[in-house]
């Protein structure tokens, strides 16, 4: 009997190690190749605002990261820099800054989502033609599968 109780508890830790790993690397494994560099310092060139996403948010940690320049042009929002790999990323525009969950929620039904990020070594996202940037402050990246926040950076 003890050995069966030991078993059961040696294998359900190697399965919980194995599916934390491989939400993990699945994102990371299945990212389309991120934009060149030279592509995004193009883009970037052409914004009417920009910041920096830093690591030391009070809602960042060392699973949920990101740092580098942002950019918005009126049509794209340019980032030169990484994020911590993790599934389901969106960025959103919000009307202040915040830096962490329990400030985001609050807001979150007001603040636009702009779109999806693909890649963790920069990406461009195009701004839907209805969003006004200057209508807001603050450029954030939510992981929506778990609502953890990511980053975030204060362009104006």
């Amino acid at each position: 009997m003890r050995r069966l109780i030991l078993l059961l508890i040696s294998h359900g830790a190697v399965l919980a190690i194995g599916f934390a790993l491989g939400i993990y690397l699945l994102p990371i494994i299945t990212a389309p190749p991120s934009p060149d560099a030279a592509v995004l310092e193009e883009r970037a060139q052409a914004a009417q605002f920009s910041a920096e996403f830093t690591r030391d948010l009070r809602g960042s940690d060392f699973l949920h990261w990101g740092e580098g320049k942002i950019s918005l042009t009126p049509d794209q929002i340019v980032h030169e820099g990484r994020l911590a790999p993790g599934p389901d990323y969106k960025v959103y525009l919000v009307d202040r800054f915040v830096e962490h969950e329990d400030e985001f929620l609050p807001v979150k039904a007001a603040s636009p989502l702009i779109g999806d990020v693909k890649s963790f070594e920069g990406f461009l996202i195009n701004i839907p033609e209805d969003i006004d940037i200057t209508q807001y402050t603050t450029v954030l990246t939510w992981c929506e599968t778990f609502g953890e926040f990511i980053t975030a950076a204060k362009y104006r």
